[in-house]
């Protein structure tokens, strides 16, 4: 478990960030965030290009960027992770037309995320997602050039398979590059039925359990989106993703009810103790404070060895 895991493991997603979040809204919930020692702040070059006029992302990132000249000083007591691979060529262009993540497409697109957040480095650089037009050799060699300049400290993969993470990994220890050493997937309580998957954009967006395994043996670190299914959970007029509808699920929900009576929380908080318990660190993209503090009280939450044990029993 890394340092900043112990201080605060729940990451601040700010996807909507001015585009359905405004500003005002945005820098109230960094400033909470803040306040109560959270540190890191998740972002992206293409947030949110499909909610954004332009069709183009950089809205977050701008934000970030505004919050950040802002508030003198901050920036020592946050870190920044952003992603590149994912922004549009074209406004409504489909998935497949994507920048990706060629040595150009990767070097350009980091210097947009440079110049929108007003850094001159980041915490954390995530792949968005794979690129199977260019070999992964040559997006770890990109990759590589940012580590070496110390514009980037650390690099991780999101929505990749285990084996082409394990390829790039060995690819940058042959080389002497910085290797990935986390993984930003999609990860919650309950689990979908085998073939399906949360977002269609993503085909390997899953925590499954071979890329579990995988981050455990090599101690990669996991972040987790959309971990509380954007409330379903807790707010009666949420339902369950048609997905995670099979009969374990429902033995999941029963105990995690039972536990969230027994501490006296929601269930979404237990859900968000229980990923921390199993070194997970979850990432919350809600637009107002109260839900923020409810994240942040619910990841400091200790639940006892049984009740760990229940929740991981079922199915």
């Amino acid at each position: 478990m890394t340092d900043d895991m112990t201080i605060s493991s729940l990451v601040l997603g700010t996807m909507m960030f001015g585009t359905r979040i405004d500003e005002d809204t945005s820098y109230a919930l960094l400033d909470r965030f803040v306040e109560r020692g959270g540190v890191w702040l998740d972002t992206a070059d293409c947030y949110a290009y499909w909610a954004s006029r332009s069709g183009h992302g950089g809205d977050s990132e701008s934000v970030l960027g505004r919050w950040l000249a802002a508030r003198p000083g901050v920036r020592d007591r946050v870190k920044i992770a952003t992603k590149v691979g994912a922004e549009p060529r074209w406004p409504g262009a489909p998935a497949w037309q994507h920048d990706g993540l060629s040595r150009r497409a990767v070097r350009d697109a980091f210097e947009g995320s440079l110049s929108r957040l007003g850094v001159d480095r980041v915490d954390m650089l995530w792949l968005h997602k794979e690129d199977r037009t260019v070999p992964i050799e040559e997006t770890v060699d990109a990759l590589a050039e940012l580590t070496a300049d110390g514009s980037v400290a650390r690099v991780g993969a999101s929505n990749h398979p285990a084996w082409r993470v394990e390829r790039a990994r060995a690819h940058a220890r042959s080389s002497g590059a910085v290797p990935i050493d986390a993984l930003q997937q999609s990860a919650t309580f309950l689990r979908p039925r085998p073939g399906t998957r949360p977002n269609a954009m993503h085909a390997f967006g899953v925590l499954d359990d071979e890329l579990s395994d995988y981050a455990t043996s090599h101690g990669l670190e996991v972040w987790a989106y959309t971990p509380l299914l954007e409330g379903a959970y807790d707010n009666p007029d949420k339902t369950v993703p048609d997905i995670f509808e099979h009969p374990g699920s429902s033995a999941r929900l029963d105990v995690l009810t039972k536990v969230a009576g027994e501490v006296g929380v929601q269930k979404g908080q237990v859900v968000l103790a229980w990923l921390v318990a199993h070194g997970i660190r979850p990432m919350l993209g809600g637009s107002k404070l109260d839900q923020l503090d409810a994240a942040l009280d619910g990841v400091r939450l200790t639940l006892s060895p049984d009740q760990l044990a229940r929740l991981d029993a079922p199915l």
